[in-house]
């Protein structure tokens, strides 16, 4: 019951809106990209690997997989490239993610690829991989692949990751298509 007798209150609620990114993904895709979790600034944006010092949409269109920069749509629709994401939960930084996290998105991304059967699925990044299945898992083609379909992982295309170079980034997107396909594209 509400004492409007006395002296008035002030209540103060701090809330804040977890944002997310959706995938951008559909039946039959010719690569299914995993990252790590969006950034808050790509969710806000509602584009993958948004941030201008990410590699990742460089390196897909220097791959010649893409034509169109920082377009998921436009990937998914003329070069069955698809994008998703291990956590959905944006943050700023990836190690703001737990290793349960990880997990239980794993799940999710591998009921996607059973449903939507890409030719192969690429982890972007190693981190959530090895705090999920195996923690020293290196960059390349992973035995047993992930929900019946050929995996890759590829080193994290963020800005921070100065140990891979735009050129090497390349080179893992067209190993994965190797994979997919069993010859170089």
């Amino acid at each position: 019951m509400l004492d409007l007798t006395g002296e008035a209150k002030r209540a103060v609620l701090r809330t804040r809106r977890e944002v997310s990114l959706p995938d951008t993904v559909a039946p039959a895709m010719q690569v299914l990209f995993c990252g790590l979790n969006p950034s808050i600034y790509a969710a806000e944006r509602g584009i993958a690997f948004a941030r201008p010092g990410n590699r990742f949409w460089p390196a897909l269109r220097a791959s010649g997989l893409v034509s169109v920069d920082r377009d998921p749509l436009e990937a998914l629709r003329s070069n069955g490239v698809g994008i998703t994401d291990l956590v959905k939960r944006a943050t700023v930084r990836s190690a703001e993610l737990a290793a349960a996290e990880y997990v239980q998105g794993l799940h999710r991304v591998e009921h996607l690829v059973r449903w939507l059967k890409p030719e192969v699925v690429c982890f972007v990044g190693l981190e959530g991989w090895r705090a999920a299945v195996d923690r020293v898992a290196t960059a390349g083609p992973v035995t047993g692949g992930l929900g019946g379909r050929p995996l890759y992982l590829m080193p994290s295309t963020s800005g921070l990751n100065a140990h891979s170079p735009l050129a090497a980034l390349v080179e893992h997107i067209a190993r994965a298509r190797v994979l997919a396909h069993g010859t170089a594209t």
